[in-house]
């Protein structure tokens, strides 16, 4: 597949008005498709004459359907999503709305003839591989972490119905599994509610939080990427001509909940920043890393933006912005 595959195609993106489904509409747009964007509860970020949107619950079997139809491609962005305190608390909080989401809206893309569906899946959904980073094929080879049980089986089932689409049918659906590492940048969710660990450390830098309070040690690892290098690689592994993928897109490399504080506050210019850890408050794994092999041998993709690069320009984009994903 190239962009000429994209051209004049329709493709639904899903969770339209997330962080990561209105980054990629707009690189479908400028690869000459019309986009469909699924709206819920949240208002669209993009306007532009190739771009519909229709607001539904993709829960319901009927939305999907809605939402399916006429479709080429689907990239399936939408996910109930909360942070870490969410996760140790109410562990089914992330299960209950996905797992139909996800169940019913390959069953209306297959239904629709669908050409490829793209889901995004997550790497804590991996096994414990400690500081070695997570290998594709090591996704079913233990249990997941126990922080992350309910969640990873649930993204683990939905990529077993992603194999079953494109493989052990006889009227296939091509499907591609992305999973990726801690994606940050530019219309990232800040809202301190329910952002992820590196846009409520950036947040909390631009607003020159006094003390800044981290929680855990800051000693936790994590595969930090940006959010252009991630689209990078998304688009190749959903150009790539297998009939199924499931691939990491991911820097490979780990970094320090600390390295990101000292990092964004050193490109920011807060001098004076007062950091204190709070080890009682919960974090999740110590360590999740991912492998980059696959995806720089198969799609030729790697990421290439610096931590502070990234950092400085959502940091830029954050105080530009008077709404910030929040």
């Amino acid at each position: 597949m190239t962009d000429r595959t994209l051209k004049g195609s329709t493709c639904l993106v899903t969770g339209a008005a997330g962080f990561l489904g209105h980054r990629l509409i707009e690189r479908l747009l400028a690869a000459g498709a019309k986009v469909r964007g699924t709206l819920h509860k949240k208002p669209a970020r993009l306007r532009h004459a190739d771009l519909d949107y229709i607001t539904v619950d993709l829960e319901a079997k009927e939305a999907c359907v809605a939402a399916c139809a006429g479709a080429d491609f689907v990239f399936h962005c939408a996910a109930n999503t909360q942070g870490a305190a969410v996760i140790r608390e109410t562990p089914l909080a992330h299960v209950t709305p996905n797992v139909p989401m996800n169940t019913y809206l390959l069953a209306a893309a297959h239904g629709a003839g669908v050409k490829r569906f793209l889901f995004l899946s997550s790497g804590a959904a991996y096994p414990d591989t400690g500081h070695r980073g997570a290998e594709e094929h090591e996704m079913f080879a233990d249990e997941p972490s126990d922080v992350y049980f309910a969640v990873a089986w649930m993204k683990r089932y939905a990529e077993i119905l992603c194999l079953t689409y494109a493989t052990k049918i006889r009227n296939p659906m091509s499907c591609v599994v992305v999973r990726p590492s801690n994606v940050y940048g530019p219309g990232d969710k800040f809202d301190p509610n329910a952002s992820h660990v590196t846009a409520a450390l950036i947040r909390r830098v631009a607003l020159r939080a006094a003390p800044f309070e981290v929680w855990g040690t800051g000693e936790d690892i994590r595969d930090l990427i940006y959010i252009d290098d991630f689209l990078d690689g998304l688009l190749a592994a959903f150009r790539h001509p297998e009939p199924y993928l499931a691939i990491n897109i991911c820097s490979g490399t780990g970094v320090a909940v600390r390295e990101i504080v000292e990092t964004a506050a050193r490109v920011d210019g807060f001098a004076d920043i007062d950091v204190r850890y709070d080890h009682s408050k919960p974090s999740t794994v110590p360590v999740r890393r991912l492998s980059a092999a696959l995806a720089a041998e198969t799609l030729g993709f790697r990421a290439t933006t610096a931590l502070e690069e990234g950092l400085a320009r959502t940091l830029a984009w954050y105080r530009a912005n008077p709404w910030h994903g929040d």
